[in-house]
């Protein structure tokens, strides 16, 4: 609707130009100044002295009618005071302008945007009634503007004017997109932008902890395009809107009902209010009605501290601990005295202050009912007797920015015309030029600020945080509770005394607003499908993943000689697994490994005593001792399998372990061969034992064995084995074991050995019947069966066993076999060697002792 009317009063007001002489009639009805003053150049000035319209007959039938402002605005009075103050200052100055005087037209727009457009060509045009001939190509009438209160009434003028290069300079539109100099190319403004104000809004929400907020904003250019920046500055701190909701004060009952049922059914507790005044005090009254209360309310520069919406709260206590951004607190001396004489009004704008007059302090000039209760205005009444929006000077800082946009002004026109202690012109610049200093302008106010724009006409953002508490009168109170300041390093720029904060409902807690509660260490986010992604569930982290902070995206995978602990939230050492010495299983093993040596030993003590002795003698003493010596060092070379792998220990175990056991195998070997060669040395005309007498016998055995050394040379000449750490078997531990080096050579070793046992085993089992009482060869075959039955074993064993249990595996084999070959071959003798001595003579061993 209002867009039609922004069409039709620039129609209105558009230049007619007819036949073909250049002359000018103004079409429509003219638009005069509410307050206004003559000088050499002019200032203009568009505030809304009302803040609401009547919207006029549009049936089409007859020619609408002016929209009728109503509803008086002290603030935008105030407004004006600060403009016309700036400018009488500047006109009682030798230092500034010298010699040129200022004046000012000041024009209502009464929020609207189309009556705003309108004020504006009324500036740049001129409202006299033209003569016909009066050419239509001059100069504007105004050199700069000084306005709109609301960034969509700015957006409109600024767009309107800004082809014609009029500079306009706002005091209180904080729109983003008021920044965009391609649009706006001649819109400057002493009130930071939106674009500052919303990451401090986001990153003070961000500082509470607050990542699931709802927002209401403005239906305006101001409310959606802050809003949108405020979305995309939350969003990149992790914050995330439950809803964001529009609204303006002439909303129906239905859309506001809406807004209602859509707070009242969401979860987050806090509420960042991108609003004005006027729109805040109409939800307050519906919210109370509702019974919307409890919530943390965040608000902008445009509500958090109004002294009106304040007293409107103080019934309903909702906004009680809301917190915000405010311009920060400043000063302009003698302002508020100026602001407060208001009787020079009545000369700059004798139509307007009666109006005035009568608003301010509830009278009337003209009675028109006798049964009316509203006094009659004596022009005597005094300010100083009110207490109202009108001398509240809470908005001084918006003051001070009327005040700094009239002075940037006066600035470049000083250094345009080329001021020194008089300026040699008073003729009024072209636009273009004009603007192109005011950009550049850079000064000090009186009280020290320095003002300037960036290249995108705004100044630098600087905000104060405010808290609203409450006092013993139960009226609000505005405390500054921190800084936000855009110059500093961006982790310095926020400062917040969080002991000096009061919350929503009098509390000291900061409230929490989540969708989800924060994930702890040892597990990390997973957003909920269809949700924002402040809606997760903690998933703990895998085994070998840890993560140590609140909040964790991913779980970080731990090095491979670390693990993660129990709660997943450290990385701890690995433990190290081997068989040591001392673990039972370690110490059972050593003691079964010791006690087989000391048995062993044992008997080649026996053996050693009785050496004279039928039986010893018989069973070829020499690979007897050899055989139980070989036996003693095959028990304990098991104890080198047990404890740290080392280089040194690697290598011995298994080169050790073969050569010993071939050195062992080969004196069984060799005693089986005797056991054969003696029976058939035995038969007529056999000189077989000449071939196999001692010499030979040592020769068999050395070769045997140096054929495994040689073997075991190459092996740890080629691919030696290796201490080496096992990540794979288990993920929680680390198995140090030693690595073969060489498959080849390990199997080459134990494939020896087996031959030499497979030969040994068939010998003694082709000697198992031959005629003795005591056949050895019977006991080398037992005890060649059980050794390959525990090698033949070991082998599924050995690859099924994990970690340590595979080193006991061998060790077990090892022992086992061993064992075996002490008790089959030696038990029996030292059973008759030291219970069975009658036994022990050359004739029972011929079996020539007759029966008994």
């Amino acid at each position: 609707m209002e867009l039609l009317f922004i069409l039709l009063n620039v129609v209105m007001a558009t230049i007619n130009f007819s036949g073909t002489n250049a002359t000018c009639s103004l079409q429509g009805e003219s638009a005069f100044p509410r307050l206004s003053k003559d000088g050499d150049i002019i200032v203009g000035g568009i505030f809304p002295l009302h803040s609401r319209w009547e919207m006029p007959d549009l049936s089409y039938v007859v020619k609408p009618l002016p929209m009728k402002c109503n509803s008086l605005n002290f603030k935008a009075f105030q407004y004006s005071q600060s403009l016309i103050y700036a400018i009488e200052e500047i006109n009682n100055s030798s230092s500034i302008l010298p010699g040129v005087s200022l004046g000012y037209r000041i024009y209502d727009s009464c929020t609207s945007v189309a009556i705003g457009v309108r004020m504006a060509m009324a500036l740049v045009n001129g409202n006299e009634q033209t003569v016909l001939d009066e050419p239509c190509s001059k100069p504007a009438q105004v050199q700069a503007i000084i306005g709109e209160t609301y960034s969509s009434v700015s957006m409109a003028i600024a767009s309107t004017i800004g082809p014609f290069s009029i500079s306009i300079i706002s005091y209180y539109a904080t729109c983003e997109c008021l920044s965009d100099k391609r649009k706006y190319p001649s819109f400057l403004r002493t009130i930071p932008s939106d674009y500052h104000q919303t990451r401090a809004l986001a990153e003070m929400v961000k500082h509470f902890g607050w990542t699931w907020v709802g927002a209401i904003r403005r239906d305006d250019d101001y409310g959606n395009s802050g809003m949108a920046a405020f979305i995309k500055a939350a969003e990149g701190l992790g914050i995330c809107l439950e809803y964001s909701i529009p609204f303006f004060r002439t909303y129906s009952q239905e859309k506001v009902l809406r807004i209602v049922e859509q707070i009242k059914s969401s979860t987050s507790r806090v509420i960042v209010g991108f609003i004005d005044n006027w729109d805040m005090e109409t939800l307050l009254h519906v919210f109370h009605e509702h019974n919307i209360t409890g919530y943390q309310w965040v608000g902008t520069e445009a509500w958090i501290f109004d002294t009106e919406l304040a007293a409107t709260d103080a019934r309903y206590n909702l906004l009680q601990g809301a917190i915000g951004l405010a311009i920060p607190k400043t000063t302009v001396t003698g302002l508020k005295d100026f602001i407060l004489d208001i009787h020079p009004l009545k000369s700059v704008g004798s139509g307007i202050f009666t109006e005035f007059w009568e608003a301010l302090f509830q009278c009337t000039y003209t009675k028109q009912n006798e049964s009316e209760n509203t006094p009659v205005c004596t022009g005597e009444e005094k300010v100083s007797d009110l207490e109202n929006t009108f001398t509240d000077m809470t908005l001084m800082p918006i003051f001070s920015n009327v005040y700094k946009g009239v002075y940037a002004i006066a600035h470049a026109l000083h250094n345009l015309l080329g001021c020194t202690q008089t300026c040699p012109t008073k003729k009024q610049p072209d636009p273009f030029t004009f603007l192109e200093h005011l950009k550049r302008v850079r000064f000090k106010t009186k009280e020290g600020e320095e003002v300037f724009f960036d290249e995108n006409g705004d100044p630098p953002a600087k905000y104060e945080i405010i808290n609203w508490h409450t006092n013993q009168e139960h009226q609000h109170e505005f405390v500054t509770v921190g800084l936000y300041d855009s110059s500093f390093p961006p982790h310095d720029r926020l400062a917040v005394n969080m002991a000096s904060i009061v919350w929503a409902q009098n509390k000291k807690q900061v409230p929490r607003s989540v969708c989800s509660e924060s994930c702890p260490p040892g597990t990390r986010k997973a957003v909920q499908k269809g949700k924002p992604i402040c809606c997760f569930d903690c998933i703990p982290c895998a085994e070998g993943e840890i993560s140590n902070m609140t909040d964790s995206i991913e779980c970080d995978q731990c090095n491979q000689d670390y693990w993660s602990n129990p709660s997943r939230d450290k990385c701890v050492k690995k433990e190290i697994e081997f068989l040591s010495y001392e673990e039972t299983m370690g110490i059972l093993l050593t003691v079964v490994s010791i006690t087989g040596a000391f048995m062993t030993v044992t008997t080649a003590i026996i053996f050693f005593k009785y050496k004279d002795t039928p039986i010893v003698r018989a069973n070829n003493s020499e690979l007897s001792f050899l055989l139980l010596f070989s036996l003693t060092l095959c028990f304990l070379c098991s104890l080198t399998f047990i404890g740290q792998p080392s280089e040194w220990s690697c290598m011995l175990r298994h080169t050790a372990f073969g050569i010993i056991f071939v050195l062992c195998i080969s004196c069984v070997l060799g005693k089986t061969i005797v056991v054969l060669m003696a029976f058939r040395a035995t038969l007529p005309g056999s000189n077989v034992m000449k071939w196999f007498g001692p010499p030979q016998q040592r020769l068999s055995v050395l070769a045997f064995t140096l054929i495994q050394v040689l073997i075991c040379v190459l092996w740890l000449s080629i691919s030696p084995p290796f201490p080496f750490k096992n990540l794979k078997h288990y993920k929680e531990k680390i198995i140090l074991e030693c690595h073969l080096g060489s498959n080849v050579g390990f199997w080459a070793v134990l494939g020896y050995i087996g031959i030499l046992a497979l030969l040994c085993f068939a010998l003694a089992f082709l000697a198992r019947k031959l005629p003795d009482n005591f056949n050895e060869a019977k006991f080398i075959t037992f005890s060649m069966l059980i050794f390959c039955a525990v090698w033949i074993t070991f082998i599924p064993a050995y690859f099924s066993s994990p970690g340590k249990f595979t080193v006991a595996v061998e060790i077990f084999a090892i022992l086992a076999s061993s064992f075996g070959i002490l008790f089959c071959i030696f038990l029996p003798k030292c059973y008759v060697i030291v219970l069975k001595p009658e036994k022990n003579t050359k004739k029972q061993l011929m079996g020539k002792v007759p029966a008994k």
